[in-house]
């Protein structure tokens, strides 16, 4: 227990905002602000446990209406180094301070408690540096103030102490009437231990306070642990006399014991009415009985006609405002004990808080910000921004217009869910995503009926109750990942959905009423096309994403990601710098992707590897400086208990500035080759991968298209002794297996006229047999679009004639030689460009796809069109065929 303390005559100030220390007490705080930061360094950290400050109430000024005093205003600095900046205390209990910049009035207190640490700590914040000290202060004794100025950025005050003197306090202690009080208090306290003592079934070292400690401290001590109002707080306060505060703390005892004994009362009440058959309602009952204390019993009505206010006012249609009278009317004549009860009441709740009228305010169109909205969003990608801004220039012209549901394909990481969300920015709606990825439960899309034990409603509602209005721009994601089994298939669900001609009388199951959908804005994302249903994709308008060059790529990089990299880091441009020609040799050594996700998470390794450089560089702050040892067992007990104020100290500075951050380094780090290596590794690509590959004769280069965007597929053919049968690796679907055999007929129906073999008598595989691999044998490959590739690949290996590394091919062919064309072009192409390949030979009829392929690819590759077979071998293979002069072709 802290003894009597001679005090400074001034003494550093921290506000507490309607909040209380009294001697005896303990609280803890964490002092954030630089004002509070700067009062505990100067005046606790730096003289350790010879350090005071006092601790002063204040009031905003909306709460005290009446109190008037004198106005602190700024004056030239003392000589003493403190502003002279002050408040002369008057007759009043509380006074207002004005100060410069300073956002609102505050009413000081007169009378304050000079507080000691106990326990003080420092800490550092990361990633902002910020400085912050938790304090644990006990209250010492009680003073008051005569003058307050301002010290730096803190107040401090001159102060007149307020405790008795020993001899007075002797004197006091023979008053008859003090003695009285004395034995009230402590025989109220004594019995207020004892039932909390029995209550919590243990002994604690609380009555030891009573034996120990002098009463009129006991009285703060017991004070201090009720939850009383601020204005009985100021009350104990301000009771200097020592016979007030003991009457004062003996009311206070007093009415704590009462309101316990209420409890028990309540308590032996409700397990009295308890019967064997209704323990499972022992919660209800105890509210009950409550209530019934209380006065108040009819809570369970007033919930209900809540529910029918709110009901009211959701704006329902007629019919279906009938049909949710006739639930309410049921709900009301049901007990809530009954097992319906629950479900009907959550059902209404969902009919209230569904937006059947409720709409955004949409502003008015403009079509040349949302132009600049897109182009700053995303690079690029202009055909699709081009479709976006006629989509939003008929939403313009015709508000209610019933527009086409777009659908976005392309391969992961080009942008299809931001472009969504950007559409719903320029048209000023709400944004929801319902990811269906993984879905095969057709409830999900129309609810469950509410015959089953925990139904809910589908994602659709519950997203339209989420955002709250009924035309938001909904997003559903992934909408070729939807599967089906035996609880329905979600794609057949979504036909009605995305439906303009059905979807304005939708019909959930879990609902059982039609909702209107047509006011929603609908999009959709997906990474192919082939999985969805031909009448779902019949309601959509797709819109191609392919995929961006490595220029578009760099340019993205440079905008977006590198910023977005930094700020999630921690870092800026000023400790990390990631030049453009590290970018570029980062996009072509270790990503060849269609998207930019894997180059972001480069570029997020390049960052973290600077965030240890920068953290590595910061000086060591001592985080802990133990003030004083914690010998109070008063304070033990608390902690012990969780029992701890935690506060949060109000900013009283001038200026609210941040300290700045505390890390500091020499000079930016700057990327170059050697961090790329030590970081990302060796490269992953290079440009001679197809040299390397096609080396040996039996090899062709081939693209082909994923859902990943588009790819370089090496084709491999060797011959060996055997009895003439064909051996396909690779994890292959039955449609590539039957290219090859195609491949393999037409090669050895034109053997001869390829100069393959010397005559028509003579067979290719006699003797031999023939094995084509895939590599890659982990990846699954099927498709159409790899017979020209197959072909190529076993002339070589027949002819024994190496086919050019520059050279990359598409295409499929028939049993007499056609080529055929395919789909997946751009993708075919940028990946061809993204790999250095500056040749490619695509069908004839593949000729109208270039126009979709960028201007800057095609003018570094050369583009071959076949119509035959023999255009392609031609093209393949250096110098052309040196066998066509000789052979029938």
């Amino acid at each position: 227990m802290a003894e009597s303390v001679e005090l400074p005559s001034r003494l550093g100030i921290l506000p507490f905002r309607n909040k209380v220390l009294l001697p005896g007490a303990i609280i803890r705080i964490r002092c954030t602000s630089p004002s509070s930061v700067k009062l505990v360094e100067q005046e606790l950290w730096q003289r350790e446990e010879k350090g005071l400050i006092g601790i002063l109430p204040v009031r905003d000024a909306a709460e005290t209406a009446t109190a008037i005093g004198p106005v602190l205003s700024q004056d030239v600095g003392s000589d003493s180094g403190e502003r002279s900046s002050r408040v002369h205390v008057g007759a009043s209990d509380s006074h207002r301070l004005d100060v410069k910049n300073q956002q609102e009035n505050i009413h000081w207190h007169t009378r304050g408690v000079a507080a000691r640490a106990l326990h003080l700590s420092r800490g550092v914040e990361k990633p902002s540096g910020r400085v912050t000290y938790i304090v644990v202060l006990e209250g010492l004794c009680r003073f008051s103030v005569q003058e307050l100025s301002t010290r730096g950025t803190y107040y401090t005050a001159r102060i007149s102490p307020l405790e008795m003197t020993k001899a007075e306090m002797e004197q006091v202690e023979q008053d008859p009437d003090f003695m009285t009080l004395s034995r009230q208090f402590k025989a109220a306290a004594t019995e207020l231990i004892s039932v909390l003592e029995q209550k919590q079934k243990t002994e604690g070292r609380t009555k030891v306070l009573l034996e120990t400690v002098p009463v009129h401290k006991l009285a703060d001590i017991f004070v201090a642990s009720f939850e009383i109002s601020f204005e009985e707080q100021l009350s104990m306060l301000d009771s200097v006399d020592l016979k007030v505060r003991l009457s004062k703390a003996t009311e206070l005892v007093d009415r704590h014991l009462q309101s316990i004994r209420v409890a028990e009362k309540i308590t032996q009440k409700v397990e009295g009415q308890l019967s064997k058959s209704q323990k499972e309602f022992l919660l209800r009952q105890q509210m009950r009985a409550i209530k019934e204390e209380l006065g108040d019993n009819d809570d369970d009505e007033d919930d209900v006609a809540a529910l029918e206010r709110k009901m009211q006012s959701a704006g329902m249609p007629s019919n279906i405002w009938k049909h949710a009278q006739r639930e309410l009317r049921r709900l009301k004549k049901m007990q809530p004990q009954q097992p319906g009860y629950n479900s009907s009441r959550v059902y209404l709740e969902l009919l209230a808080d569904l937006p059947w009228q409720k709409a955004s305010e949409e502003h008015e169109l403009d079509l040349k910000a949302a132009k600049e909205h897109l182009d700053s969003d995303h690079y690029g990608l202009v055909k699709v921004k081009q479709r976006i801004i006629e989509y939003l220039a008929v939403r313009k012209l015709k508000p209610d217009a019933r527009g086409p549901v777009l659908c976005f394909v392309g391969p992961p990481g080009v942008g299809k869910t931001s472009l969504a969300s950007s559409i719903a920015a320029a048209l000023g709606r709400k944004f929801v995503r319902i990811s269906l990825g993984g879905v095969k439960d057709e409830a999900d899309i129309r609810g469950h009926r509410r015959t089953y034990i925990g139904s809910m409603p589908g994602r659709l509602i519950d997203g339209l109750k989420r955002v709250a209005v009924c035309n938001p721009v909904m997003l559903l994601d992934e909408i070729d990942k939807t599967g089906s089994d035996v609880r329905g298939d979600p794609a057949s669900a979504l036909l009605e959905v995305l439906d303009p001609e059905q979807n304005n009388a939708f019909n959930d199951h879990y609902l059982n009423v039609p909702f209107d959908l047509s006011k929603v804005v609908f999009v959709a994302t997906a990474n192919r096309l082939q999985p969805i249903p031909p009448p779902l994709l019949d309601r959509m308008e797709v819109i191609e994403l392919p995929g961006y060059t490595p220029e578009e790529k760099l340019k993205i990089a440079m905008r977006h990601l590198i910023p977005r990299v930094l700020e999630q880091h921690g870092l800026s441009s000023e400790l990390l710098q990631i030049p453009e020609a590290m970018v570029k040799h980062v996009i072509q050594r270790y990503t060849r992707e269609a998207g930019v996700r894997h180059l972001e998470r480069n570029l997020a390794a390049l960052a973290r590897a600077a965030a240890v450089r920068v953290a590595e560089q910061e000086q060591a702050v001592p985080l802990s400086k133990d003030v004083h040892r914690l010998a109070s067992p008063l304070l033990e007990n608390r902690l012990a208990d969780g029992g701890e104020v935690e506060m949060e100290v109000i900013p009283m500075a001038v200026n609210n500035h941040e300290i700045s951050s505390a890390f500091r380094i020499a000079s930016p780090l700057v990327v170059d080759e050697a961090m790329l290596e030590k970081v990302l590794g060796p490269p992953r690509f290079d440009d001679r991968e197809a040299a390397e590959r096609v080396a040996t004769p039996g090899v062709s280069v081939g693209l082909v298209w994923t859902a990943f965007g588009g790819e370089v597929q090496f084709v491999e053919a060797t011959a060996m002794v055997g009895k003439g049968e064909l051996h396909l690796t690779g994890q292959l679907g039955d449609v590539i297996k039957e290219s090859a055999q195609i491949a393999l007929t037409w090669v050895r129906a034109r053997a001869t006229d390829l100069k393959l073999a010397a005559s028509e008598g003579i067979s290719l595989l006699e003797g031999r047999d023939v094995h084509i691999h895939f590599p890659a044998g982990a990846v699954p490959k099927d498709g159409p679009s790899a017979g020209v590739t197959l072909v190529t690949a076993l002339v070589s290996l027949f002819s024994q004639q190496r086919m050019r590394a520059d050279t990359a091919m598409t295409g499929e062919m028939t049993l007499r030689g056609l080529v055929l064309p395919v789909g997946g072009v751009k993708d075919k192409i940028l990946a061809a460009h993204r790999c250095g390949v500056k040749r490619v030979i695509l069908p004839q009829r593949n000729l109208k796809d270039l126009v979709e392929v960028p201007t800057a690819v095609l003018a570094n590759m050369e583009i071959l069109l076949a119509k035959r077979m023999e255009d392609v071998l031609e093209q393949a293979f250096e110098g052309g065929c040196p066998w066509r002069q000789h052979s029938k072709l």
